[in-house]
């Protein structure tokens, strides 16, 4: 795993678009045309990647899952069994929580989407992800701490072994199988709805999405978007990580 996140960071912008800067400057002098397509390239990645026009022209295409009406919210019991969130990553040795790891941002906005549904259908809550990098507590562990003392649900079921979304699908397929569960409502963030929807079909599942965090819909911002942002940058990120892996995932995972 720690090999695949070192050649993920580096093969996926923006860290190919950092190397070719750097190629394009170890080349100036012995092939300069080269280095100037390089250059090109490696700045204009970059660029383009931190333009809030950018990111909302691709969430659009990304975000295919619509959105759960909410009046729908408290009928959930009579098309599912139960709630499946997934992990999203956490912050390391925080301080303000005693030096210890805690769910990150994206985690705690789907927590916090969940525990809505939960309350609003009755219905049990799964909580899926693992280990980062065999460093305990698991983010499910996290993340059922958070559900329940910071929105009052408590999660019927703790999944940590998971470390991609298939294994989130498969791993939750071994648990709730041997509950006779096969209808679930699905939360994530929008733009990892669609891999994450064939993922648990796959498997089995008859899957109730329940997208959230939508990226499609911010406002353009000032000058239309085309003024650069860092907060944009790391977002077209997520969505670029989601293009390789929503196709990667249909090749090799079946």
């Amino acid at each position: 795993m720690f090999l695949r996140y070192v050649f993920k960071q580096l093969l996926i912008p923006p860290g190919i678009l950092f190397i070719f800067v750097l190629l394009a400057w170890w080349l100036r002098r012995a092939r300069p045309r080269l280095a100037g397509c390089l250059l090109a390239l490696g700045l204009g990645g970059l660029w383009l990647m931190s333009l809030p026009v950018v990111l909302r022209t691709a969430a659009h295409a990304m975000e295919s899952v619509p959105p759960l009406p909410m009046e729908q919210w408290a009928s959930l019991a009579q098309r599912a069994d139960a709630i499946v969130v997934l992990g999203a990553g956490r912050e390391r040795d925080d301080a303000a929580w005693g030096g210890t790891d805690q769910p990150s941002a994206l985690a705690s906005e789907r927590l916090r989407y969940a525990a809505r549904l939960a309350k609003a259908s009755g219905l049990p809550v799964l909580i899926s992800g693992g280990l980062d990098y065999g460093r305990p507590p698991s983010e499910a562990a996290m993340m059922a701490e958070s559900l329940e003392k910071d929105f009052g649900v408590t999660a019927r079921w703790q999944e940590g072994e998971s470390r991609t979304t298939w294994e989130n699908a498969t791993r939750t397929a071994a648990m709730l199988d041997k509950e006779g569960i096969k209808r679930i409502v699905l939360v994530t963030h929008g733009w990892h709805m669609p891999r994450s929807v064939w993922s648990f079909q796959q498997v089995g599942f008859t899957v109730v999405p329940a997208p959230m965090g939508f990226l499609g819909g911010q406002s353009a911002g000032p000058l239309g978007g085309w003024l650069p942002e860092p907060k944009a940058e790391w977002q077209n990120g997520w969505l670029l990580n989601e293009a390789i892996g929503a196709v990667g995932y249909r090749l090799f995972y079946r």
